[in-house]
């Protein structure tokens, strides 16, 4: 079947624009704070945090789901509070908290929001369910958790939205059907479409994403490239002394912070921009062995929320 492109040159406006969004609760709970966030077409955005950090806010206030209480939103150039309807219409959604009506069935559930839609590519709607090996003839009561994601996932992609919004959407999948959600994600972004996805799982994101917004308490952390986020460039360094570990020397190094000691063994991590000042202390002591090699992007992840904290 004929992909589906996006005309990009139609307009310069960006997928999501936030300007100052902010969410508060009873006038004291801040669920998110000055949200600036400017997400492109044609990319797959990975909003990335732990559960409570915002990301389901987020998406809700991004679907006037929710109203905010300071700030704006727009979709696909459209103002969510007052051009919300159509804006959805170009929009596919999978919630975090996916509810199924129990008494129909897979296919009864999908031929009713196409009709609430006043279109849908059934060609389409059928290759996705096959891709995920969505059950359309079972009562939706009688499937399991993996397989009612399934059909959340059909909805979110089968009318071929501009923007699909993704709230933890391999929840419940086995790895090869994981792997399947992402390749549709990468699809829609190839053909000129957004991905917002929403996870806790940094493997998720990090295998699929082209940018990464990180999210802890309500404020965003950082934004970069995934491949940015990766040159950030710290080293974990494994050494092994002959006499102990002279740990009070490390903790004077800028940057360097000790994860791990145990007798004569210390584990680091340590900045690029650090490795010059760490091996001249190093060679102060008489070393067994020594191991350094890249930091994965979880490490780097968690020294991003460290630094927010202001614990690094």
């Amino acid at each position: 079947m004929e992909a589906r492109q996006y005309d990009r040159a139609v307009t310069a406006t960006p997928a999501i624009e936030t300007v100052g969004l902010c969410k508060t609760y009873g006038g004291k709970v801040r669920a998110l704070v000055d949200l600036d966030l400017r997400v492109e077409r044609g990319e797959v955005f990975g909003y990335l945090g732990p559960n409570g950090a915002g990301k389901s806010t987020t998406i809700r206030l991004l679907l006037d789901l929710i109203h905010p209480t300071e700030g704006r939103a727009a979709l696909l150039g459209l103002e969510t509070r007052s051009q919300g309807v159509e804006a959805r219409r170009r929009v596919g959604y999978l919630p975090g908290d996916l509810r199924l009506p129990d008494r129909l069935t897979g296919a009864e559930f999908l031929g009713s929001l196409a009709r609430l839609r006043g279109h849908v590519d059934e060609a389409r709607r059928d290759e996705v369910s096959a891709r995920l090996g969505a059950i359309l003839d079972r009562p939706l009561r009688h499937l399991s958790k993996g397989n009612r994601q399934k059909i959340g996932l059909v909805q979110a992609f089968m009318h071929r939205p501009e923007l699909v919004v993704l709230d933890e959407p391999t929840a419940g999948l086995d790895p090869l059907l994981q792997g399947e959600v992402r390749a549709l994600m990468r699809e829609v972004a190839a053909e000129g479409g957004t991905v917002f996805l929403s996870s806790h799982s940094l493997d998720e994101v990090q295998h699929t994403a082209d940018r990464v917004g990180i999210i802890r308490s309500g404020r965003l952390v950082d934004v970069d490239s995934v491949a940015g986020l990766r040159s950030r460039s710290l080293r974990r360094v494994r050494v092994a002394f002959a006499n102990g570990v002279p740990r009070e020397r490390f903790d004077r190094i800028e940057g360097v912070r000790v994860v791990e000691e145990q007798a004569s063994l210390v584990r680091l991590l340590a900045p690029e921009t650090a490795m010059d000042g760490l091996v001249k202390t190093l060679a102060e002591h008489t070393i067994v062995d020594l191991v350094s090699e890249p930091a994965d992007l979880e490490e780097i992840f968690l020294e991003l929320y460290r630094e927010a904290d202001g614990a690094g």
